[in-house]
């Protein structure tokens, strides 16, 4: 590699650098970091603040043409939208975009994160929407947007008569809260906990006895966190409630009964938490899981019902188990969900637990596959060639009156769907570590019109996670500034 081609490389890497740790423009002029890359390249000449903030703009430039192109090429897109409001009390929209590629693989793009000073109605919002997808020229092509629960963002939806689906983390994280607060005796646990928990984090005395009596227990040296009770296990229990006797304090230890009951409680709401961090994952295909991952929780519940022996931890299953009950009921018959979970070969119609919703799901898959056909064929095909026409004095086409009847024939769409739809579905369902877009991707002329199908259904996410990233990285340079 010559002078140039080096100096042109490392210029690159340190704007990628700038760019993917979200680094100031000055980190070009900072003492240390020129020190740095003077010990690792004497040679090279780091570019100023003016030159990155140039290369920056380039860039981005650069890359904001080749995901609209790539966006535009896409048959279908789905939305997700959150807000988030700054230290500053100052609110932010942002909407991400994801879509399956020509490469069949499932992409995210951030459309925007834009200041959102006005009101927070339902019109301002589907207008502001509106805008970013008009910006965008997808408007046409948005078969879902998902969000949390707020009213104003469901009904921001309904304005844009777009399908919507409400985040299933936000969703099941509710679902457990409001459970739990049903429960008294867990109720007055997590108070005693909140402050045992606060005691140890406020006193530096209590943090360091805490971690002298785990070293002397042979224990890993952890540290308690509010509201996330998961590390009340037998072995580090002990060590807790030896620091709390040992040192000048008023709080309560748990009961052996209180750790029963907490115990029981974590193994009734552990699928919970795997089910929202697996379908929280941005990079997979996640949205067509929501249906079936219900009907696991409730197999779950009821498989861990049979360890179950305080009143407390049992009450808390109940209410769980209704609640799932409902909410998968309703999540069957939300058509954006039901079609995507046929449409992913790993679940079909085993991702549904009632068969009738089930049924109802397979007579949508197809209609909307006979619609694919409709206005395949319906489009103008090309006349005949001047060779072709009769002429006068002239030999007229051999194949004409066969090519007439043939023209005239009527395709039956709704009998293609089904038997599209029904050889679909006899197919064995593939494994569930395998990936659903790489079986479409060697299926996509087997089943053309579902392939059609499949590439505006599975792009859905299951959450709003992918929005919420956004601002998770917005908060993290806010911390990085306060430090």
């Amino acid at each position: 590699m010559n002078t140039a081609s080096r100096k042109i490389a490392l210029d690159q890497a340190v704007l990628n650098f700038i760019i993917k740790d979200c680094q100031p423009l000055s980190i070009v002029e900072s003492e240390g970091f020129r020190e740095l890359v003077q010990v690792l390249d004497p040679s090279y000449v780091l570019p100023t603040r003016k030159t990155i903030k140039e290369l920056i703009s380039k860039k981005h430039a650069e890359e904001l043409k080749r995901v609209k192109m790539e966006v535009q090429q896409a048959v279908a897109v789905s939305i997700t939208a959150d807000m988030w409001t700054s230290l500053n009390m100052e609110a932010y929209l942002a909407l991400t975009c994801h879509y399956i590629n020509e490469n069949m693989q499932l992409c995210t793009s951030v459309l925007g994160v834009k200041h959102f000073p006005q009101s927070h109605t339902a019109d301002n919002l589907a207008q502001f929407k509106k805008g970013m997808m008009d910006d965008w020229a997808i408007t046409n092509k948005v078969r879902c947007l998902v969000t949390d629960a707020a009213p104003n963002m469901i009904a921001a939806t309904r304005t844009l008569q777009i399908r919507h689906s409400v985040c299933i983390a936000h969703k099941l994280n509710l679902l457990v809260k409001k459970s739990c607060d049903q429960i008294p005796e867990l109720s007055s646990i997590r108070d005693k906990s909140r402050q045992i928990v606060s005691f140890f984090r406020s006193s530096t005395t209590a943090k360091e006895k805490l971690a002298q009596v785990q070293q002397q227990m042979g224990r890993p040296i952890l540290k308690l966190i509010n509201e996330v009770p998961t590390r009340w296990n037998s072995t580090y229990k002990e060590a807790v409630w030896v620091s709390v006797a040992s040192l000048p304090t008023d709080l309560t230890p748990l009961t052996a009964g209180e750790c029963d009951i907490v115990r029981e409680a974590l193994l009734v709401v552990a699928p919970f938490h795997q089910a929202t961090v697996e379908l929280s994952e941005e990079r997979r295909v996640s949205g067509s899981k929501v249906i079936p991952m219900m009907k696991m929780l409730y197999c779950a519940l009821e498989r861990n019902s049979l360890y179950l022996h305080t009143q407390a931890a049992t009450h808390l299953h109940d209410q769980l188990r209704r609640r799932v009950t409902d909410t998968a009921s309703n999540l069957e018959s939300l058509s954006v969900l039901t079609l995507s979970t046929l449409l992913d070969p790993r679940f079909k119609t085993l991702g549904f637990r009632s068969s009738s919703k089930c049924s109802e799901a397979v007579n949508r898959l197809k209609m909307e596959c006979a619609a694919v056909i409709a206005r395949t064929t319906s489009e103008p095909q090309p006349g005949p060639s001047s060779e072709q026409s009769p002429v006068p004095g002239k030999f007229k086409n051999l194949w004409q009156r066969l090519d007439e009847e043939v023209g005239r024939q009527t395709n039956n769409a709704t009998a293609d769907s089904i038997i599209e739809v029904q050889r679909y579905l006899a197919e064995r369902n593939i494994p569930r570590s395998e990936d659903p877009l790489t079986y479409w991707g060697n299926r996509k002329t087997s089943y053309l019109n579902l392939f059609h199908l499949a590439l505006q259904f599975l792009c859905t996410p299951a959450s709003s996670v992918p929005c919420e990233h956004v601002f998770s990285k917005a908060g993290e340079i806010v911390s990085k500034k306060k430090q």
